[in-house]
């Protein structure tokens, strides 16, 4: 895999589903439930040296990968909540960039981060198995963007960054041959 486009969404950019029934949505939470696992199988055996790899050229490390990924579901997860206890939220943008560019996103043992998916992924499951199709309806607000994002399409965002950052640390190894 050569193209820079590729390395970077080596599944695609993300594209809003027009419509998200309840099968879809049940296999965004089976991603959501076996993620954490998934991705320790993927990365169990990486030397230090290996996570230090950027997946591509001027990217993250798979270090950083791995912090990004911890960072960003423990962000998701708190929007889901705060868009099941309030009536659409503005939710609180960060620069993903510089939080991966931080010490503890570039020096530290990736341990305490893959504990960080593990658990909020297991409680991310429990609480998406429990909503109800109007649960799902609820929304926050994105300042960013100016939009206001229900459940079903965050669900659907947070199915393909699973799989969009998986997809960078697998093509990693098959390009090194680990």
């Amino acid at each position: 895999m050569s193209n820079l486009k590729e390395k970077k969404f080596p599944i695609g950019q993300f594209e809003k589903p027009d419509h998200i029934c309840d099968i879809e949505l049940d296999k965004y939470m089976k991603v959501i439930k076996n993620f954490p696992e998934k991705l320790k199988n993927l990365i169990e055996n990486f030397t230090d040296d290996q996570l230090d790899t950027p997946y591509r050229e001027g990217g993250w490390t798979v270090r950083q990968l791995i912090n990004h990924i911890a960072d960003s579901h423990i962000n998701s997860y708190i929007r889901f909540k705060l868009a099941l206890t309030e009536d659409n939220p503005t939710i609180k943008p960060y620069d993903e960039a510089k939080w991966a560019e931080l010490q503890d996103s570039i020096h530290i043992p990736i341990r305490p981060a893959m504990r960080m998916i593990k658990g909020t992924h297991q409680r991310w499951y429990v609480l998406l198995k429990t909503l109800t199709n109007k649960q799902f309806e609820r929304t926050f607000h994105h300042p960013e963007n100016q939009q206001d994002h229900d459940l079903r399409y965050y669900l659907a965002l947070y199915n393909w960054h699973c799989n969009h950052h998986f997809a960078h640390i697998e093509n990693l190894k098959k390009e090194k041959g680990w």
